[in-house]
């Protein structure tokens, strides 16, 4: 099998922990699918050679593993210094940008002590990852994205619509 075949395999595998990961009211539960997903999505991108986004995602793995922790604004601005580090050192242009751009607000969802707030801030972030993963030319990564924003869209509804509809 070609390199290729093979990350889109790694990303169908993601998929399923992206896909379980919202459907977790607890945190920690949902980071901890989301941590064993990066490393399935930096190995997918490492075998495309898309150098920031599989350093980007190995970094977040790590991040959501520390996030089950801790939810420390300064371990927070660590991880939000190292992804622009990685982004520098590896930069080839608006791909990377994008991948940046996602982190950003990914990192900064994974240490909020809200799954509320967490839920919202990695629907800004998922959008970033899905235009890049389009631009990066990976169909199964564009598809992992799109079923991502859809269930953290269906867990917070599971979750929040009732009560946003109890505010009515």
């Amino acid at each position: 099998m070609s390199l290729f075949i093979w990350s889109q395999v790694l990303i169908i595998i993601a998929i399923v922990f992206d896909l379980v990961s919202f459907q977790f009211k607890q945190r920690k539960k949902i980071v901890g699918c989301l941590c064993v997903s990066g490393i399935l999505i930096s190995a997918h991108f490492t075998l495309l050679e898309q150098w920031t986004a599989a350093g980007l995602m190995l970094l977040a793995s790590f991040r959501y593993f520390t996030s089950i922790f801790t939810t420390s604004k300064k371990l927070m601005f660590l991880f939000l210094t190292s992804a622009l580090v990685i982004t520098c050192m590896t930069f080839s242009g608006l791909i990377s940008l994008l991948s940046f751009g996602g982190t950003v607000f990914q990192t900064t969802a994974a240490f909020c002590q809200s799954d509320h707030r967490l839920r919202q801030l990695m629907i800004v972030g998922t959008s970033l990852w899905l235009i890049h993963n389009y631009l990066a030319g990976s169909p199964t990564a564009v598809l992992m994205e799109f079923l991502f924003i859809g269930s953290n869209i269906i867990g917070y509804y599971r979750y929040y619509g009732m009560s946003l509809q109890a505010q009515r």
